[in-house]
């Protein structure tokens, strides 16, 4: 057996080459139609392209994606092809939620925000989502669930994306990259949804760049109809707007979920589900080292930005803003 595995995914090499016959690891970008021809099973990220043009003709039958979103695969396709694929759902939600446990904390220790008093918009309520929502009541915010997906099947809680343009002091959001149909995520902050805002809000995006209109959000921050914004994730990444870096209050090279812990889980969950697909015993251990807290504050909220503090990978992407890439993809992988 044949797999092509994307040679930035952490924690797996070793324990892949016990399952299978053959291991090629790859850059992303370098898995072409030649490449994979011969494959059983590719290991991937978001940055392989995972359709037609790459898969007809080769012996694919698994594809793993060692993360949450797979908008990066056709799954139409792979549906005709008789191709299984399996992502990671939730793999990266602790690191996502002490991003954004960091980004709040700043914003009240810089700009002045009283987060007791104020109201969190979450856009997109899936497993990330969910882990921001406790998070926030847990250190006393009002909260307002977005979800249409989950509303129309009749869930409760939730609210319209017009009220919480009304009535929220920061806005994030956490949804797949749905490009079209009834529940379409595709420029969902578009210019209209910032004509709305009322109460000139934060804006946090986590999720995938698309989901934010570039031109839109810069004409927001420069009319302040927006009081700022915390980006991770750009359209035409790597290729990222220059000026919309220069304006935001935070700028990272979509490392939101990065986090030791959260690399792991998405390692352990892809190897699960190839042997749950190749019939192979699960007979791999990973693990992670203990971490040592002995030098951290005994204040939570001090203890966190010690951990980790977004400034530091804002002042790296400012500084060298063309490596975005090799500072994603090198990225040093923090603990949550």
């Amino acid at each position: 057996m044949k797999v092509i595995v994307d040679n930035k995914i952490p924690y797996i090499k070793g324990l892949i080459e016990t399952l299978a016959d053959e291991v090629i690891y790859l850059p992303g970008k370098d898995f072409t139609p030649e490449v994979v021809k011969e494959a059983d099973a590719l290991i991937i990220r978001t940055r392989t392209l995972c359709n037609r043009q790459l898969l007809e003709g080769s012996k694919v039958q698994f594809i793993g994606t060692a993360t949450i979103g797979f908008d990066h695969i056709d799954t139409k396709y792979c549906q005709e092809a008789g191709i299984t694929w399996n992502n990671c759902p939730g793999c990266n939600a602790g690191a996502v939620e002490q991003y954004v446990h960091a980004v709040l904390l700043l914003l009240q220790q810089e700009k002045g925000l009283q987060l007791k008093r104020a109201c969190l918009g979450i856009v997109g309520v899936g497993h990330v989502g969910e882990r921001i929502r406790r998070m926030a009541e847990r250190i006393g915010m009002k909260v307002l669930l977005n979800d249409p997906p989950r509303a129309n099947a009749g869930e409760q809680g939730f609210t319209s994306l017009d009220t919480l343009a009304e009535q929220c002091d920061i806005l994030t959001f956490h949804t797949p990259l749905i490009r079209e149909g009834k529940s379409k995520t595709f420029l969902l902050a578009n210019r209209t949804f910032f004509q709305q805002l009322q109460r000139k809000p934060y804006l946090l995006n986590t999720s995938r760049g698309e989901v934010v209109e570039t031109e839109a959000l810069l004409n927001a921050l420069n009319t302040g109809a927006v009081a700022g914004a915390v980006i991770d994730v750009w359209e035409n990444e790597p290729h990222i707007n220059r000026k919309l870096l220069d304006k935001v209050f935070i700028g990272t090279p979509h490392i939101a979920g990065y986090s030791a812990d959260g690399k792991a889980n998405a390692t352990r969950m892809v190897l699960e589900a190839f042997c749950r697909f190749f019939h192979k015993p699960m007979n791999f251990h990973l693990t992670l080292p203990e971490v040592s807290r002995q030098s951290l504050s005994g204040d939570e909220n001090l203890q966190l930005l010690q951990q980790y503090n977004p400034h530091t990978d804002c002042d790296h992407l400012r500084a060298h803003p063309e490596l975005f890439e090799q500072l994603r993809g090198d990225y040093p992988l923090r603990r949550e």
